[in-house]
Parts: structure tokens; C-alpha cells; sequence
């Protein structure tokens, strides 16, 4: 039975998926549809963000993840990837004030040590800033691979096996989600991807075996509300067996 998104309320109701994670994609082509470049898209990206996060947390999302610059996004030109870290600098200064005060925690995963010394920093500070907002639990990832997060996840493990914490035979698969960078997160339940891509592009490999898929071929920077709320509107339509008979 599907329900009308615009019923859902932040109620813990069964309909309402309690972690949602999206892929942001599109941007460089809503700019050349535009006759602009690739770093207007960018922009337009950013503001897309804000509408999503302000909508999530209306909603009721416990569990919101943006999957925002991939391991391999660093290939890109490196003026490309220059605007990029100037916007992400500037996404910080502007609204960790807004997010802190709507209740948003932020944390981010992915390898951060590429990035510049002051990109850091505000990263550390603005997790430490939102440590204890429980709204909205806003997940970021950056410089992030799946592939790379799973092979230091068994890094940690065999490090613990050969300092002989662990045997082989203790491996868990609980262990291993909880030597992911995503510890103590539920899994997505929904993920959407936006551009019509039908693809996850490395992105929460582990995380994503029992997710709901939704790809919608809205470009990110015309994401809004009403594109969350038919995509929690699909989800909520949905037989959720997990490998069962129901």
C-alpha cells in the first residue's frame, strides 16, 4: 500500500524510511543545458543541498547521507576540483550556524587527509559543534570510496588478528560494519540517485545490500522537496522481505 508523502510525519511511522542516502548527480549537466559552466551546476548543487537537508528534517529522516566528492572525483581538472573545495569552504561558513540552531548533527567519512590543512579544520570543528543535535543526522562524504573503506576495515581487522585480539574464526560480519566508517548508523533503507544514472558509483557497497532504489532523472540542482517525497512515496509502496517469504 503506498501512502501520500505529504502525510508522513515525523513520527517513526512504518512508511518512512529512517536513513536516507543520496547520490548528487547531474550538476555539470544542468550547466551545459544552461550554456554555463560546470562550476554554475556546482553552485546550483549547493543550494540543492540546502533544500534537502531543510526537507529531510521537516519529514522526519533520522538519517540523511549526501554523497558529495568520490576518491575518484579528484581525477576531475584540477580547476574543477579547485571550485569545488572553495564551495564546500564556503557551505561550512555559511550555514553550520543554521544547521547547529535546526538540530542538524554533521559527520563526514572518507579519507579528509587530502584535503587542505583549513578544510580540515572545519570539518573537525563543525562535527564537533553539532555532536549533540539529534534532529537530523547529516552524513557527508568526501574524498569517500566504498572500496576503500571496506579494505580499511579489514586492515583494522587483521591488525587486531595479528597483535592476536582476534582469531580468524571471530570475524563477524558485525564486526566488520562496525570497523566501517558508517559505525553505529542503520543502514540506508532508501537511496535515491538523481540524472537518470542507474548506477552507485562506489558508494556505500556494504551499507546498501537490502536498500531501496529510486533514480530519478531530475538533474541535483532542480531536486527538491517534492522529488524526496515521490521518492519516499515509492519506498513506501514497497515489500521490504530482507531474503524472507512474506
Amino acid at each position: 500500500m503506498t501512502v501520500l508523502a505529504s502525510n508522513l510525519k515525523p513520527s517513526g511511522s512504518q512508511h518512512l524510511p529512517r536513513h536516507v542516502a543520496i547520490i548528487m548527480d547531474g550538476n555539470g549537466r544542468w550547466a551545459r543545458a544552461r550554456g554555463k559552466p560546470r562550476t554554475f551546476g556546482h553552485r546550483a548543487g549547493v543550494e540543492a543541498v540546502r533544500r534537502t537537508v531543510e526537507a529531510a528534517a521537516d519529514i522526519g529522516i533520522e538519517f540523511l547521507t549526501l554523497y558529495g566528492f568520490s576518491t575518484e572525483n579528484w581525477k576531475r581538472p584540477e580547476g574543477e576540483v579547485s571550485d569545488l573545495m572553495g564551495l564546500l569552504r564556503l557551505f561550512i561558513k555559511r550555514e553550520l550556524a543554521a544547521l547547529d540552531k535546526n538540530g542538524v548533527c554533521i559527520r563526514v567519512i572518507g579519507d579528509r587527509t587530502r584535503f587542505a590543512a583549513d578544510i580540515q579544520e572545519l570539518l573537525e570543528n563543525a562535527e564537533k559543534r553539532t555532536a549533540s543535535n539529534t534532529r537530523l543526522k547529516l552524513t557527508i562524504a568526501l574524498s569517500y570510496g566504498s572500496r576503500a573503506e571496506i579494505a580499511d576495515a579489514m586492515r583494522s581487522i587483521a591488525h587486531r588478528i595479528e597483535r592476536g585480539e582476534l582469531s580468524a574464526a571471530d570475524v563477524t560480519e558485525d564486526m566488520i560494519e562496525q570497523s566501517l566508517a558508517t559505525a553505529g548508523m542503520p543502514d540506508p533503507d532508501l537511496l535515491i540517485r538523481t540524472s537518470g544514472e542507474q548506477r552507485i558509483s562506489n558508494f556505500l557497497l556494504w551499507q546498501c545490500a537490502y536498500t531501496e532504489f529510486v533514480f530519478d532523472d531530475v538533474l541535483w540542482p532542480d531536486f527538491d522537496r517534492q522529488h524526496l517525497e515521490r521518492a519516499i512515496e515509492s519506498f513506501a509502496g514497497r515489500e521490504r522481505r530482507f531474503g524472507a517469504v512474506l
